[in-house]
């Protein structure tokens, strides 16, 4: 079941999900992602596209409860970088956890698809996508990488490699200490639909990319920065 990704949709992807349920999964996800280092990811590839004394914009697509987005927030000032942040989610729980969540921060949020967020912000210089890839089918994705593309922005993806190690690891874990359902049916399941670095550099290919690299990460990861048309 490790050759080819996952077709099987996760619970996280309904639309009726009970709002305590959501929010208590956005809880363990932000844990989880901090214990196994994922936020570095981001922080690390971010810091290979970024340039002191230039402002830049970053939309964070699929931002979920922001957690992402706080940390990134936490480190761009830590950094001395100049960021504007938005994040977009198309549900509305999860921007309303999110506003909680960002209060102080500076970051605009919206709820819509990803791929309408130019009715709402000019300029987007950086697309940033954080365990939101492997939701996507492969179409799906080739039409994302072709839509930083067309609209000469740099995509920095961090996301899931799919390997029997991280997928049985990540299942008794959570098995044993999480609370939320959504949790344990969905993180084994998330690395089931993640991806091979082979399978990136097809895709990448396929949509058409030019300037890219991905690179290997700890703790099954992978991180790919897709330069695109931007000088």
């Amino acid at each position: 079941m490790f050759r080819h990704r996952s077709l099987q949709k996760e619970l996280l992807d309904a639309d009726d999900i009970p709002s305590a349920d959501l929010f208590q999964n956005l809880k363990e996800l932000d844990f989880i992602n901090h214990r196994l280092g994922g936020y570095g990811i981001s922080f690390g590839a971010l810091k290979k596209v970024l340039q002191k004394g230039r402002r830049y914009s970053l939309v964070d697509i699929g931002c979920g409860g922001g957690d992402t987005l706080k940390r990134i927030a936490g480190w761009n000032k830590a950094a001395g970088f100049d960021v504007f942040l938005y994040g977009v989610d198309l549900k509305p729980d999860c921007i309303a956890y999110a506003e909680e969540n960002l209060k102080d921060t500076g970051v605009t949020l919206i709820c819509d698809d990803f791929r309408n967020m130019y009715r709402y912000i000019q300029q987007i210089d950086i697309i940033h996508a954080c365990l939101f890839c492997h939701h996507l089918t492969n179409d799906e994705l080739i039409g994302l990488i072709r839509f930083a593309l067309s609209n000469r922005a740099i995509l920095v993806i961090n996301d899931l490699e799919r390997n029997p190690l991280a997928h049985y690891s990540i299942k008794i874990l959570t098995r044993l200490f999480s609370k939320s359902y959504l949790v344990k049916n969905d993180a084994p399941l998330s690395v089931l639909r993640g991806f091979k670095k082979r399978e990136w550099l097809d895709l990448l290919r396929r949509a058409g990319a030019g300037r890219f690299t991905v690179r290997n990460k700890w703790a099954f990861r992978h991180e790919v920065i897709v330069y695109g048309n931007v000088d």
